[in-house]
């Protein structure tokens, strides 16, 4: 299905299609010339989805050669020469690290014990732990940390028992739980590419010289604009020649004919939206899914560790600071947990001295390169603390100084200002806080049931608030666009909702904006409010509506314009509003920020954008600031 974006008024795929972002993978069959500089061509296309680790693999004489090392694809080329690589089938990567740090035997392709198979792969294979054990004990041998590897063992376990390669492959496929885009090659069948998707994206390009698969567009917009996005569950064996498309399940046959795609190489890179920013607004759906997914083992560890801790800190920057606002809340209330959120370049002056042995220091950040955070943890480390952390970077400096790291699995966010960083973060928090909440026995059944499932509806809410609200939020934009201040205004959880998006309208429209507790906004702020001041109100239902309906009250008393982002069964302060954003009902209160976030995202992107002023690169800003 092609939907159109109304901002760039081009044909698009779906959200769904097309978004999610981890790593980049490429494929092609060709019927004439060598597939190294093909492939070397799509990953630079597709450098922007990862950067820290690249390889191709190809079939030359009837074995598998596979160049690969950590880095970018430059770095790597320098070294390798990549694009040297001969023969007409071959599969490649450009990585973004989920499982395991950036390194050469981390690093795509991945082959079976007998380099018989090859494989790349973009999103997580949430029960590889369970099938590498499966696999060992089967007498496999693994050479890598990375949860990829395991589906080229599934294949060769597959191949061993008679089956022909695409049958191997869709039997693996059928095996595994999480989300993927793979492409794999076999020397049994070296004619062949076979492909598979499951929520991560994946399209074919059909050209005269052969055809191919990629993550995205981009990669082979050059040689055709000709292309076929696979749906979840379907799995593609492409040849020089032919395309053919079955369902993963059943293999029962898919007819698909392509499409024209009529974008330039510059708009797809952005999958028709006009700037990256949009577009990662717009992956949220996929992002907190992905961030929902950390390894069990791994929120243990973490919640173990705060359990047995005498002190604990939440420490970062910015939209990361913010998410540690929220996910104290979540500490409090869900796990009776005592958590104290910092800035990090106020952590060691102010409560350097609290830190010793029995202190658990948790520290978020995107980039784990943030200087003022990396001289917190070494502040704490130096005094006795356990230090975890929670980062976008695997092989980051924060995850070689943790002694327990996650990574919130967003992929590589192009836009200066963070949206799904603040989203993933705050799922992993608010996660993590249901676990020690477990621990300590302190969540009714009802209570966990509820949230639980306010999980698995988090990707659902984001995506009807993007798909619904978009318009609403930039006809508000519009009504108030010439206005020099605004504030925001929550209560509770939604407090950082507030400080988020006033952040977001600081970086991108320049804004001297403020934001508040609603219950403070009578001390100081209320002074500046006079006829036809904008408010922005942050009022889902929940244990402070009613007092979040007596500050609206007050604001409106004074003049004050009031936009209020409420559920679509509010009542009271959707009366009281001039204007009003809808979000679906029924959001559990731990979770309104990831969903109630996401209008004041698209607010300061619509402000920024109404204003002449680019989004994706803010003056002054920088994705991380490594100075202090």
């Amino acid at each position: 299905m092609l939907i159109t974006d109304q901002t760039s008024r081009r044909r698009i795929p779906t959200t769904a299609d097309m978004v999610s972002r981890m790593c980049g993978i490429a494929a092609s069959v060709l019927k004439n010339g060598d597939v190294g500089p093909v492939l070397f061509d799509c990953l630079k296309k597709l450098e922007y989805r990862g950067y820290d680790s690249v390889g191709e693999a190809s079939i030359i004489d009837g074995k598998i050669i596979v160049k690969k090392d950590k880095g970018k694809i430059s770095e790597v080329e320098r070294e390798l020469h990549i694009s040297d690589l001969r023969g007409n089938v071959g599969i490649g990567h450009t990585r973004w690290a989920t499982h395991g740090a950036p390194s050469r035997e981390n690093a795509h392709p991945h082959t079976d014990c007998t380099d018989t198979v090859a494989v790349v792969h973009n999103g997580i294979v949430e029960n590889f732990m369970q099938l590498k054990q499966e696999l060992e004990a089967k007498g496999h041998k693994f050479k890598s940390r990375t949860d990829t590897e395991v589906v080229a063992h599934l294949v060769e376990e597959n191949l061993r028992n008679g089956r022909s390669f695409a049958e191997a492959v869709r039997l693996a496929a059928n095996k595994l739980t999480g989300a993927y885009a793979l492409a794999f090659i076999c020397t049994s069948e070296p004619d062949k590419v076979v492909c598979v998707r499951k929520e991560s994206p994946l399209v074919i390009g059909t050209a005269a010289n052969g055809n191919f698969c990629a993550s995205d567009i981009p990669a082979f917009l050059s040689r055709t604009n000709q292309a076929i996005l696979l749906e979840d569950n379907e799995m593609a064996i492409l040849t020089a020649d032919q395309v053919r498309i079955v369902q993963i399940e059943t293999g029962e046959a898919v007819n698909r004919k392509p499409f024209t795609v009529e974008w330039s190489i510059e708009t797809a890179l952005k999958t028709g939206f006009p700037h990256f920013m949009l577009k990662e607004i717009h992956e949220q759906p996929m992002t907190v899914r992905n961030a929902l997914r950390t390894h069990p083992i791994y929120m243990d560890l973490m919640a173990s560790a705060i359990n047995k801790a005498k002190k604990v800190f939440l420490v970062a920057c910015g939209t990361s600071y913010h998410a540690c606002l929220g996910g104290a809340y979540a500490f409090s209330n869900l796990a009776k947990a005592e958590v104290t959120p910092v800035v990090a370049s106020e952590f060691i002056d102010g409560h350097g001295a609290l830190v010793d042995g029995d202190t658990v220091v948790l520290v978020v950040s995107q980039s784990g390169e943030t200087a003022d955070t990396l001289s917190a943890v070494r502040g704490a480390k130096d005094r006795g603390a356990t230090i975890l952390g929670i980062s976008n970077t695997m092989g980051s400096t924060l995850t070689r100084l943790s002694d327990v790291y996650i990574g919130q699995n967003s992929g590589p966010e192009m836009g200066v200002a963070a949206t799904k960083t603040f989203t993933a973060q705050l799922s992993v928090l608010i996660k993590l806080a249901v676990v020690l909440a477990r621990k300590r026995e302190f969540l009714r059944k009802s209570e966990l049931e509820t949230i639980e499932a306010g999980f698995q509806q988090l990707p659902n809410w984001i995506s009807t608030v993007l798909s619904t609200q978009q318009d609403s939020v930039r006809r508000i934009v519009e009504r108030y666009s010439d206005r020099s201040s605004l504030c925001f205004l929550g209560r509770g959880m939604s407090v950082a909702t507030a400080l988020e998006g006033r952040l977001k309208l600081l970086e991108l429209s320049y804004l001297p904006a403020i934001a508040y507790p609603a219950g403070e906004s009578k001390h100081g702020f209320i002074s500046v409010v006079e006829e036809g001041y904008p408010v922005i109100f942050v009022a889902p239902r929940d244990e402070s509506y009613s007092k979040i309906i007596g500050n609206v009250m007050e604001m409106k008393a004074r003049g004050a314009k009031i936009i209020s982002i409420v559920d679509e069964k509010d009542g009271e302060v959707a009366r009281l509003s001039d204007d009003v954003i809808v979000v679906p009902p029924g959001v559990p209160s731990m979770l309104t920020p990831i969903v109630f976030v996401l209008p004041l995202q698209l607010f300061a992107y619509y402000m920024s954008v109404g204003k002449g002023y680019d989004p994706d690169f803010p003056r002054n800003l920088a994705k991380s600031v490594t100075v202090h």
